[in-house]
């Protein structure tokens, strides 16, 4: 059962004039609709617009072109039962072997910060999913049966099977081009009810999209594989990494990887959280992370400064670290970072000699991610038959927003350190404690039960790297519930500290640090982190 007719509808143009003059050199009928059919016909083809096969123009402008007995019957009708042939030549509708079709661009439609409500709804595709399921649904058996394609990355391999000794794609490939489809549909109505859910209860206007009200009753999440990987945390963990469609510049799932060996989950998950702190700051900062936790942060004039301070935060934690940068990665920074080992390398660029030097190091992955400000819309965590969903910690932080609560006031270096600290203090996971100075990490102390016991660490992990905490700023991840865990970053060197306030202590704890001689802030806002 050779391919004797295609129909070809498009948003995605890519490559559809090549495949449509190979499928005419093959001697197959070319059926289209709307701007394909045009860009068919300007390329010389003979082309027949689907309104001329049908008989039924396009009305209600163009929602109404596809809908028609002689296109879904040609889709629907099993090749291999006689009756359903025989209805075909009584109504006079020929088979559809092959349906190439891609949906308006929804998602790209409300990607776009001036995306109206009405662009939104226009946007949604009625008749492309109705023929793609169609097809899909009727992709036969090894006898033959419908092909459906909606990636331009497919065409040639139908074209190779074409060319083969049964004239048509095989089985194998139809099934598996028509699991594609679903899946495509199945993301696709997801984007759309996640639009719509998202949106608030009262009557939408026609000009602009309302603001989301609640969160939705459904949450719809569609995301598309990006690698299989090794194993997961542990070697027992099979695994795999999926990513948004389309991933957002600026997020870490537009990653471009240059060299080195394929990324773990451990990598990726590292590779995030190094990303998120180095690109929240202006200016050039360096951040490395072990475990998810940064064990050394810090800014400089260069990238190759900024990386020399954070190293130093920690340098027995930096071995086998993921290293962020924020700024293009030049040649002498390289040649500082090939002097440890290190797992992952993150930057929004890097110069060829940069390149030449990571080069002699295989194994090290190094990634290039695009500059953006983009955002994840939620965040999710797994959780025994639920999924918890919330909002991701992106508030930014004004000067107006840290308030001084004791009788001494911070300096104005003491201020940029305690920005500084805060800072870093909100990708460090809780309990977290952040001693900070001139613009580098002193120490970390991270992920304890006891506030107490994170300082304490903290302050021992700065010893250990022989860095003096005297006179430096603390930041911590949330309040103070007794003075002691005050008293215990100010015994270490502690002049200052930043903290979000909140307790029912919190007098207590402001009277502490009068009694100690330190200026402390509050900024009203928590950092948790688990």
């Amino acid at each position: 059962m050779k391919i004797q007719t295609a129909l070809l509808s498009v948003s995605d143009k890519t490559g559809i004039v090549e495949f449509a003059q190979a499928l005419a050199q093959r001697g197959v009928r070319l059926l289209s609709t709307g701007g394909t059919a045009r860009q068919l016909a300007e390329a010389g083809l003979d082309v027949t617009e689907v309104a001329t096969h049908t008989g039924s123009p396009e009305i209600l402008d163009g929602r109404v072109k596809t809908l028609h007995p002689k296109i879904h019957g040609g889709l629907l009708a099993r090749r291999d039962d006689p009756t359903h042939m025989t209805t075909l030549d009584e109504q006079g509708i020929a088979p559809i072997d092959l349906l190439v079709v891609n949906l308006y661009p929804f998602r790209e439609t409300i990607a776009k910060p001036d995306c109206t409500f009405g662009d939104a709804v226009e946007n949604i595709d009625i008749g492309g999913p109705a023929m793609l399921r169609a097809a899909a649904k009727n992709h036969g058996t090894p006898a033959g049966g419908v092909t459906v394609v909606i990636d331009p990355a497919d065409y040639s391999r139908v074209l190779a099977d074409i060319d083969g000794p049964t004239g048509q794609p095989s089985y194998a490939l139809r099934l598996e081009l028509a699991t594609k489809v679903y899946a495509h549909t199945a993301a696709y109505d997801g984007a759309i009810a996640a639009y719509l859910s998202s949106l608030a209860t009262a009557e939408p206007a026609q000009a602009e999209a309302p603001a989301r009200s609640t969160w939705p009753r459904t949450l719809t999440v569609q995301v598309k594989q990006q690698q299989e990987l090794r194993y997961g945390e542990n070697p027992h963990q099979a695994a795999a990494f999926y990513v948004d469609q389309p991933v957002k510049p600026g997020l870490l799932g537009s990653y471009r990887q240059l060299q080195g060996k394929e990324l773990s989950y451990n990598n990726i998950a590292d590779a995030d959280a190094a990303w998120e702190c180095a690109r929240s700051f202006q200016g050039s900062a360096c951040v490395i992370v072990k475990h998810a936790n940064p064990c050394g942060v810090a800014i400089g004039d260069t990238p190759l400064l900024a990386y020399q301070q954070a190293f130093k935060t920690d340098p027995t934690s930096a071995f086998g670290g993921i290293i962020a940068f924020n700024r293009p990665v030049d040649e002498a920074t390289a040649q500082a970072i090939s002097n440890q080992f290190v797992e992952v390398l993150l930057a929004p660029g890097y110069s060829s000699e940069a390149l030449a030097v990571f080069a002699a190091k295989k194994n090290v992955r190094v990634l290039e991610i695009p500059q953006g400000n983009a955002q994840n819309a939620f965040d999710i965590k797994r959780v025994g038959g639920g999924w918890l969903v919330q909002d991701p910690d992106i508030h930014q932080m004004g000067s107006e927003d840290f308030k001084v609560v004791t009788e001494l006031a911070p300096t104005e270096q003491q201020m940029l350190d305690l920005r500084f600290a805060w800072r870093v203090a909100k990708y460090v996971k809780s309990n977290a404690i952040v001693f900070v100075g001139n613009g580098m990490t002193l120490g970390v102390g991270a992920g304890q039960m006891s506030r107490i016991d994170s300082a304490r660490i903290a302050s021992i992990k700065a010893e250990n790297a022989g860095l003096s905490l005297a006179g430096s700023a603390v930041a911590s991840d949330a309040f103070f519930p007794f003075r002691d865990g005050l008293d215990v970053v100010v015994d270490a060197g502690a002049s200052c500290v930043v903290q979000p306030g909140g307790s029912i202590r919190d007098d207590e704890v402001i009277a502490a640090a009068n009694e100690r001689g330190i200026a402390m802030v509050f900024t009203g806002i928590r950092h948790f982190r688990h």
